[in-house]
């Protein structure tokens, strides 16, 4: 089933276009006029350069300004090879439809709503017949049945004219489209955003994402590497600077060679206050707080194992190492 964009924007046309996956674009007079356009020629030819398949409106009263109409667009420069001309059904357009294909050019038959129409359409030869379902459903009309009627006719009697569902103004109706086995479908950008919307593929791709981070991202490269470590002597009011611009309410304590040998957090802070008396910030580090051997874990390896270690250790940051000098600190927030 070919997938047509229907837009005469621009920059959707641009965007959408470098999927490299769509048949082509139908676009009409009424689009160009709300997007502001001002010369239609030039135009159809910047969209024309811009995608595989044009699908653009020959208008007429009759056939012979119809048919000159599509002609005087290829004069512009439009190859018929690249182009199919839009025709409202009629007798009149039906007839210019006939010359047109009979001479090479590519015609949809469209603003089709009835079964007679479309047999007129695929009598006359046209390229693609266009029912416009949501057009008929805003009216009442069982549009599905109508197209459902239009593809069985068209394997019946053996009609080469292809079925493109159009008017499409929700994802259901691509499915429609789906099911019902048209051959093309002509689909708004805002639409065709959609179509690989499902909240299990979203929550799937988010798991496996997470897993593959997990498994194959060192802990150097999500580290916290900026100046995150004190010594033991280091005034309180100093330690409490350097854990500030951390940004982890954590710094590592070491020695002189950079051999972790504590970590002193936001918690041991909490837990210094709430021990009554006002502390004095003059006072190094070690005089106020125990040191403890920190949690650690070389630099090489990966998030996954740091996840695990944290769980196993019951803590929320490790000391990362590099032949055991403290180079950083991971907090469990980076991993998840």
């Amino acid at each position: 089933m070919e997938l047509y964009l229907d837009s005469a924007d621009m920059q959707e046309v641009t965007e959408a276009f470098t999927l490299n996956f769509l048949a082509g674009l139908t676009t009409t007079p009424t689009f160009m006029q709300r997007n502001g356009v001002k010369d239609l020629n030039a135009t159809l030819l910047q969209l024309a350069d811009k995608v595989p398949i044009l699908q653009i409106e020959a208008l007429g009263r009759d056939c012979d300004s119809i048919v000159a109409e599509a002609k005087r667009q290829e004069e512009l420069g439009l190859d018929r090879s690249s182009t199919v001309y839009k025709i409202p059904i009629s007798l009149e357009g039906a007839k210019a439809c006939k010359q047109l294909t009979d001479e090479g050019f590519m015609v949809n038959l469209h603003l089709v709503y009835t079964v007679q129409q479309a047999y007129l359409a695929m009598n006359a030869g046209a390229t693609y017949v266009c029912p416009l379902v949501g057009r008929l459903q805003d009216q009442g009309i069982d549009a599905l049945d109508l197209v459902s009627r239009i593809v069985d006719m068209k394997h019946e009697y053996g009609f080469e004219t292809k079925v493109m569902f159009s008017s499409v103004r929700h994802n259901e109706h691509v499915r429609n489209a789906i099911d019902l086995g048209v051959d093309a479908i002509t689909v708004p950008w805002k639409i065709l955003k959609t179509m690989s919307d499902n909240h299990m593929t979203s929550m799937g791709t988010e798991q496996f994402y997470q897993d593959h981070h997990r498994m194959n991202t060192l802990v150097a490269d999500v580290m916290k590497t900026q100046d995150c470590m004190v010594q033991a002597t280091s005034p309180m009011q100093d330690v409490l600077l350097k854990m500030t611009a951390s940004g982890y309410g954590a710094v590592v304590v070491v020695d002189k060679q950079l051999k972790p040998i504590g970590v002193f957090t936001d918690g041991d802070l909490r837990r210094l206050l709430s021990q009554g008396s006002q502390p004095d910030l003059s006072q190094s580090l070690d005089s106020m707080h125990e040191i403890a051997t920190p949690a650690s874990i070389p630099s090489n390896c990966t998030v996954e194992d740091a996840i695990a270690a944290m769980h196993k250790l019951h803590v929320d940051q490790l000391v990362v190492t590099d032949d055991a000098v403290a180079i950083g600190l991971i907090d469990i927030q980076d991993l998840l």
